[in-house]
């Protein structure tokens, strides 16, 4: 959740601008919260492109860092064009994804109450349709809000990372799309030495491939929680596992590997990525390499921020916050073990987040701190990224979800 300082897309055009100050974290909640409770969806009367949708178009979804608003783009997967529809809706959007199969977008809150709402996507136009809500934090917690929100392999289980009050929760996912109630929520305990670790911050949480443990990374505690995980009641409970990573790391992602048997860990506050050795019948995990994601001679800010696996398992990409860089790695296909095999500017300032199109061939990168969605080509043999120079002016994005073309 590091927020490193902003800078205005105008500097970024080389455009004069005078130096302006973020307004804090807490200060964004407090217009986040009054604003919440009356967020209703919209089509924006500024989007740039045709309500029309031809077929074999996407659609993306954006999530606006304290912009209390969703975006969404049209992309076309076979010629690479990206067309801005506007905000489609006006909700703080710490965090958004698409149901895999149903027109359904589930939005993750900035506000305390970890509120989740969904929106029935209209496919032909690309606007939202609120049609329901609910509060995950029984006592809410301070400033931060939900860090993720993410669906298990069988989209029957939402995932939640609560970075506020360090707790991972559950909520049950109906065959329409539309959320259950909570079904658990446990709780994170410990701390770092870095200031903002004081105390449990959940990041990211993931379902392992035997479907029987979830994994929870917590960038305060800087531990990797190892939860029993309940497919039938959508339940997580604690058994008692962790995995202590250094300290001061900062532990922000989780992917694993094809092999079932590699988990990757992206650390924020080193912006390093380790190989963890996976024990499904133990459920636990045992260090085997870590690299950097920084570049040589790398001086100032260090911040790792996002972490996906290409899906034939022989690449793995990140984002680096600090050099403003992507790096990509080649995995061995048997060891899951990491080599670099790219380095190359992520095409703005401050990558937030990024998404792998599910079709392999397409990357799209949220600079949060230039205002831009970036799109790169992504080459399946070598993993190897291309800048499309293709760009989409949002502001303040911070993740990006794709809905596939359904015919």
């Amino acid at each position: 959740m590091n927020e490193p300082p902003h800078v205005s897309a105008g500097a970024i055009r080389g455009e004069e601008s005078s130096p302006t100050r973020r307004p804090s974290r807490r200060t964004l909640l407090a217009a986040v919260a009054a604003s919440a409770a009356t967020a209703v969806p919209l089509l924006s009367s500024t989007a740039t492109a045709s309500p029309a949708r031809h077929p074999g178009q996407d659609l993306l979804y954006i999530g606006t860092w304290g912009r209390d608003q969703v975006h969404a783009i049209r992309f076309d997967p076979v010629h690479g064009t990206m067309d801005p529809l506007g905000a489609v809706a006006e909700v703080s959007s710490n965090w958004v994804t698409v149901h895999p199969n149903r027109p359904v977008l589930y939005v993750a809150g900035a506000e305390p109450g970890g509120y989740i709402r969904t929106f029935r996507i209209d496919d032909a136009s690309g606007a939202l349709r609120k049609t329901g809500e609910i509060e995950t934090e029984a006592v809410p917690g301070g400033s931060g809000g939900l860090s993720y929100i993410g669906l298990s392999r069988d989209a029957d289980t939402l995932l939640v990372a609560d970075f506020a009050t360090g707790a991972a929760a559950t909520v049950p996912v109906r065959p329409d799309g539309e959320l259950g109630t909570v079904a658990s929520s446990v709780q994170n305990t410990g701390s770092g030495p870095n200031p903002r670790q004081a105390g449990p911050h959940t990041h990211h949480v993931v379902i392992d491939p035997s479907r029987r443990f979830a994994l929870v990374a917590d960038f305060g505690a800087d531990r990797v929680f190892i939860r029993d995980y309940d497919r039938a009641t959508h339940q997580l409970s604690d058994g008692g596992r962790s995995h202590a990573t250094a300290p001061g790391s900062g532990p922000r992602r989780l992917a694993f590997h094809p092999n079932r048997r590699s988990v990757y860990l992206l650390n924020e506050l080193t912006a390093d990525i380790e190989v963890l050795q996976w024990d499904a019948r133990q459920g636990s995990l045992a260090p085997r390499q870590l690299l950097t994601t920084n570049a040589p001679g790398h001086t100032g800010t260090t911040s790792a921020a996002e972490l996906a696996v290409s899906e034939d398992g022989r690449h793995v990409y990140t984002s680096n916050r600090g050099d403003n860089t992507l790096v990509v790695f080649s995995a061995h296909p048997t060891t899951g073990l990491l080599a670099e095999a790219q380095r190359l500017p992520c095409g703005g300032v401050t990558p937030w987040s990024f998404s792998l199109h599910p079709g392999g061939r397409w990357l799209f990168v949220a600079n949060k701190a230039s205002a831009t969605v970036n799109l790169f080509r992504v080459d399946p043999r070598s993993g190897h990224l291309t800048d499309t120079g293709t760009a989409v002016d949002i502001p303040d994005p911070d993740c990006v979800s794709v809905r596939r073309a359904h015919h």
